[in-house]
């Protein structure tokens, strides 16, 4: 999003706050609308589970509505709810007791068991391949078979496309965790999609290779 068009934004949800807070609350709909899907991804990658991400992405919506008088704009708004629901996501996932949780501190992982690679633009995946269900299928199984901490940086810097920055924030983790994090995500992925991708369009000559 270009400087001018996030700029805009922001003063749009200054206003809209403003509103909110003066009695109007049907301006909250407008307010998070921007946000639903974004909201939805971030649960879903904490719980891999779509009904739970829905439940979850509503009572993140609703727990935000009810705090909105505490959101500071130091972060952005979009920022601040990505925070809510992974909040929300780990406490079900506490509550359920369906894995053990790691700490957003962790990085026990991020030095070891993965050796650099030449990565390439993952949109140089040919259209053709990414519009068929069984690629569509393949990349999400191999996104949601990551590592907690490294899948959750992932669809927040490559699919929802925030900025690192933001992700940080989100995650309560380091910038620099962020760039290991999001760097080891890509070579786990490459590593797992390049083979399938081969043999499901073995005339392509160019490296499949998804990320840079």
């Amino acid at each position: 999003m270009a400087l001018g068009a996030a700029q805009q934004r922001q003063s749009d949800e200054a206003s809209l706050i403003a509103g909110i807070l003066a009695g109007d609350t049907q301006l909250y709909h407008d307010l998070i609308r921007p946000y639903e899907r974004t909201v939805f991804m971030t649960a879903l990658s904490v719980l891999k589970n779509e009904a739970d991400a829905e439940e979850v992405t509503q009572e993140a919506f609703l727990k935000a509505f009810r705090s909105i008088s505490t959101f500071r704009a130091e972060s952005k708004f979009g920022t601040w709810l990505i925070s809510i629901v992974l909040n929300e996501a780990r406490a079900r996932l506490r509550r359920q007791a369906i894995v053990p949780m790691q700490s957003i501190d962790d990085t026990s992982g991020e030095g070891t068991g993965i050796s650099p690679a030449l990565l390439r633009d993952w949109r140089e995946i040919p259209q053709e391949a990414v519009e068929l269900k069984q690629i569509r299928e393949m990349l999400q199984e191999a996104v949601f078979n990551l590592p907690d901490i490294y899948r959750q940086v992932f669809l927040l810097r490559d699919v929802e496309e925030l900025s690192v920055a933001e992700t940080s924030v989100a995650l309560e983790i380091s910038i620099s965790s962020v760039k290991v994090r999001l760097h080891r995500a890509r070579l786990l992925l490459q590593k797992q999609l390049t083979p399938l991708l081969k043999k499901t369009y073995p005339n392509q000559r160019r490296r499949w290779t998804p990320w840079s």
